[in-house]
């Protein structure tokens, strides 16, 4: 076989392997995506893989509601201490979340913890429940989130007893868990990004494992 030939059969080999068979070193970022399909995640959701790459939430006619877990965008894999680094965003009144160390895929919201993703662009007063918000636990430090339409980034560190939210450049979340709503959660779990039947993206998700 030609030396061209050859090298261009070992690539295409590469590029189709499964996300998760790439072994990063210690301290490295990694996609979680392979861009191409939902290898390495598990859903029953309408979510699809876009030709730019970008993951996307269509929901099917009929679809309402935050309780149907299973249609939650899930990793395979569990993850303890890590950094989530990621880009959404939503249309007008859209509502999402990104779930961490979730224990029971039956349900999430108990099991593990979420950094909300909500349409509030613009509101004064923010409470645990609006984005960059911890569920139940945690307001933002303040609003940060950008109108409908525009990408916002996420860079959320879980180590240990400790979790920090970064959303579009400032802090707005430094949460010591075993002083919060959320002590019991595990410490170790599945990664989701919540399906709530709205229209939703995501893109340039990458993780961190720390030690």
């Amino acid at each position: 076989m030609p030396r061209t030939l050859r090298f261009h059969v070992v690539y295409l080999a590469l590029i189709c392997l499964p996300v998760s068979l790439f072994a990063a070193a210690p301290g490295e970022f990694v996609p979680l995506f392979n861009g191409k399909n939902l290898d390495g995640w598990k859903t029953t959701g309408n979510w699809i893989v876009e030709k730019d790459q970008t993951v996307t939430l269509k929901p099917r006619a009929g679809e309402t509601g935050w309780t149907r877990y299973q249609d939650y965008l899930t990793t395979e894999r569990q993850y303890g201490n890590f950094v989530l680094d990621l880009e959404f965003k939503f249309n007008a009144k859209g509502n999402s979340g990104v779930f961490m160390r979730v224990g029971d895929l039956k349900n999430h919201v108990k099991s593990g913890f979420e950094v909300q993703i909500l349409d509030t662009h613009g509101k004064k007063n923010v409470g645990n429940h609006d984005c960059g918000g911890v569920i139940g636990t945690a307001a933002p430090s303040k609003n940060m989130v950008k109108p409908a339409g525009q990408w916002n980034r996420y860079t959320i560190t879980v180590k240990e007893d400790q979790l920090q939210v970064i959303l579009n450049g400032e802090q707005i979340i430094d949460l010591q868990i075993s002083k919060s709503a959320i002590k019991d959660r595990p410490t170790k779990g599945y990664i989701s990004f919540q399906d709530e039947a709205k229209r939703v993206w995501y893109r340039n998700v990458r993780i961190k494992e720390l030690k």
